[in-house]
Parts: structure tokens; C-alpha cells; sequence
């Protein structure tokens, strides 16, 4: 299984920087509305019923930073949570499934579009898959997005503890096959659950090497 390797100092730098504050700081509704450019930033995105918020609540280690909702699509706003003062956790508008009109889901997947070709201080996008389902067709616009805005992301499976051991792995080898030759493909996989906890200290490690912290 493919998957990184940090050491116990790193892991526990990752866990003491989230278990300090980490808050709800605003949500944009258009680009001119994003804050500075002033801390480093990773960003979420994945569709609509790949368990985002139950994600970063886990990342954060706040049962209700993010708000998870029974109704797939209803973020329709770039979400961002301020960790320790020191980088952001940034929440965007998921894609598939969304209840809204064929206009106003262009609105907010723009808006998700626009934030990442025009932020300087993103350092990595975090691109969602259930492990169940592994990637699908319509996750490849996502992947274009990110390859044609140049900007470094990473694969994280989630709910990987609804299946065996050997099914995920086999999932992360798939995964890694189809991004290969994936221009803006970080190399890594992660199999993660917000339920159970796993992968989420490597996860943490992630965000502060990406972010330089």
C-alpha cells in the first residue's frame, strides 16, 4: 500500500498544531469577497456525498467546525477555517447531486474554479474519493480543473473503513494508475475515515509539509 511515511515528531507536530484553535473564519460567495493572501492554504473539494465536511471535522478535531448536511450540495460558498493562527483550511463547493438550477451550479463550481487558478497562497488541493467507488467519470472534470490550474493535488479516499484491508489497497493502486500522468498529481494516495480516525494524523502531517509550517 502506498502511503507516506512521516515520523512520530512530525505526526505529533501535526496533532499539537490542530488541537490548538481552529475556527470558522468567513464564507465568499465571490472572488472578490476571499480574504488576503496572507496565510498558506489547502483546499477540500470532492463531490457532494463524499463525507467533505465529516473530513475536515476530523482534520480539525471539531465535531461541528464544518457543517455536514443531509441535503448532497448545499455548500455553495468558499468556506475558510483559520488552524492556530497559522495556515487555512479551505471548504469548496462540491459537484455532483447538487439541488440547485443548472445556473446557479455553474455559479458556486465556478466560484471553486476561480479560487483555485487565482490563488497564490494555495499550496494543495485535497481531491475527495469514496473508497467504495474509487474514481469516476465525473470526478475527471474535477481532475482537469486542477491540472489546466496548475495546482498540486492530492487524492484522499474516504470512508476507506467500509471496506477490508486489501480492497482499499487495492483502490489506492488503482488510483495511482489512473493519475500517473496527471501533470499536477501529487504522488501519493491517502485512505482515510472520520469515523474511525483513520489516516487522519498522516492527513494533518500532509497539510503542514504542504504548507511549510
Amino acid at each position: 500500500m502506498t502511503e507516506p511515511v512521516f515520523s512520530a515528531d512530525e505526526l505529533e507536530a501535526a496533532r499539537v498544531l490542530f488541537a490548538h484553535d481552529v475556527s470558522f473564519m468567513m464564507g465568499a460567495v465571490q472572488i472578490a469577497g476571499l480574504p488576503p493572501a496572507d496565510l498558506p492554504e489547502v483546499a477540500f473539494a470532492g463531490r457532494s456525498n463524499v463525507g467533505k465536511s465529516s473530513l475536515i471535522n476530523a482534520v480539525a478535531g471539531r465535531l461541528h467546525l464544518a457543517r455536514a448536511s443531509n441535503e448532497p450540495g448545499r455548500t455553495r460558498e468558499v468556506n475558510f477555517f483559520v488552524a492556530d493562527g497559522k495556515l487555512r483550511l479551505v471548504d469548496l463547493p462540491g459537484y455532483g447531486f447538487a439541488r440547485a438550477g443548472r445556473k446557479d451550479v455553474r455559479k458556486f463550481q465556478n466560484l471553486g474554479r476561480d479560487y483555485l487558478r487565482g490563488r497564490p497562497n494555495l499550496k494543495r488541493a485535497f481531491l475527495l474519493i469514496d473508497a467504495r467507488h474509487g474514481l469516476k467519470e465525473v470526478d475527471t472534470e474535477a481532475l482537469d480543473a486542477f491540472d489546466i490550474a496548475a495546482v498540486s493535488y492530492q487524492i484522499v479516499l474516504t470512508k476507506a473503513d467500509k471496506l477490508k484491508t486489501a480492497e482499499v489497497d487495492a483502490v489506492v493502486a488503482r488510483t495511482l494508475a489512473r493519475i500517473a500522468k496527471r501533470p499536477a498529481a501529487f504522488p501519493r494516495v491517502l485512505a482515510t475515515s472520520a469515523e474511525k480516525g483513520t489516516g487522519i494524523p498522516e492527513l494533518r502531517a500532509e497539510i503542514l509539509q504542504a504548507c511549510a509550517v
